[in-house]
Parts: C-alpha cells; structure tokens; sequence
C-alpha cells in the first residue's frame, strides 16, 4: 500500500494538538481551574500555533474551523486530563515532556502544510517555528506563567532544527514519512537533551 503522505500528515497534526493541548490543561490544573478553565486553555494552546500559520497564509477559514474535529480532539484531550492530572506525581515534568512532543510534531507539521500551500522553504520553516511556539506561548500567557520558550534551555532553535532537518530530507528526494519522522525525531531528541542536560545558547547579555 502507497504512503498516504496526507493521512501522516493529519495523524501528527491531531497528535500535536492533542499533545499540546493536554500541556495547556496541565498548566491550568497549575492554576486550580475547573474544568471549563481546562477546556479553554487546552483548546487555546492546541490550535493556538495552527491559527497563526493559516491566517498569515491566508488560508481561510482555519482549519479547526472546516474540520471541527481538531476542536473535538482538544476538548477531549483537556477534560481527560482534568480527571488524570491528581494521579500525576509531577506537573511541572509532565508539562515540560507534553510540550517537547507538541514542539516537535507541531514543527514538522507545520513546515509540511506551508509547503503545500505553495510558500517558499525558507516561509515554511518561519511557519513551522511560529506553529510550534505560539500555542505555548498564549497557553503562558493566558496563565500568566513564565513563558517556557523563555528558559535558558534550547527551546525555539530545536523547532528551527526540526523544521531543518525535514527540509534537508525532503530536498533528498526521501520518502516522505522519513521526512516527517526524521524531523520530529531531531526536534525532539534536541529539546529532550537540552532539559536533561541544560544546553542553552551562548548569550552575550547574561
């Protein structure tokens, strides 16, 4: 059976929102919300980084909004967690681990779907940063958390490098599912070692 690079594509894309929408509920039941308040944030943080690709390429309406079931699976996601979250021994690693998977799913995803679109590489790699990161973004901002990316942890350049990586192999002329898989696996392992071992960039103003 061919590779159906449009199924993958949807298969991660509801993996990350899901994902990213669980470290949205994880962060509310940080701030002892309800579980309205956890099906707000989970959503926000779910769709937040899709929203932002699609409306700065003009690709409207939105996705969430010609296929309601990207909303379906944030609900679920976040109303599951509100029950999971008093069984978990750590919020703050289960945050950090859920948001790492979302960041790389989510910069591979996105630079694929810009690609498609027809946008330039270098306009599909900004996407698939911006898709990876602003989700995160209103979900700390709405919380009025610490932003995450604002760790001194590698935490955008490992979207960058993911995002990379699935340009360099799909330049090669690969499969397309070693595309997706291999810039994932970059994305991911690169954030995974940067919080085990604190590996940040050098910064001149610190």
């Amino acid at each position: 059976m061919p590779f159906d690079i449009t199924a993958a594509i949807n298969i991660m894309g509801l993996t990350a929102v899901g994902v990213f929408a669980i470290s949205g509920a994880l962060e509310a039941a940080r701030q002892r919300m309800d579980i309205l308040g956890f099906m707000l944030i989970g959503t926000v943080t779910g769709i937040g980084g899709g929203t932002l690709r699609d409306l700065l390429l003009g690709n409207v309406p939105v996705f969430w909004i010609r296929e309601p079931i990207w909303i379906v699976v944030c609900l679920v996601a976040s109303a599951v967690t509100y029950f999971v979250t008093p069984m978990l021994a750590s919020l703050s690693k289960a945050l950090l681990w859920m948001d790492a998977v979302g960041l790389a799913l989510f910069a591979v995803v996105g630079t694929e779907v810009t690609l498609n679109f027809g946008a330039t590489p270098l306009i599909a790699v900004c996407m698939g940063v911006m898709t990876a990161s602003f989700g995160g973004i209103a979900r700390d901002v709405l919380c009025r958390s610490n932003l995450t990316l604002m760790n001194d942890e590698l935490y955008i350049t490992t979207a960058l490098a993911g995002s990379v990586v699935y340009l360099m192999l799909d330049g090669l002329g690969l499969p397309s599912s070693y595309d997706l898989i291999g810039g994932f696996c970059v994305a991911f392992l690169l954030r995974a070692l940067a919080m085990r071992f604190k590996i940040k960039l050098p910064n001149l103003y610190r």
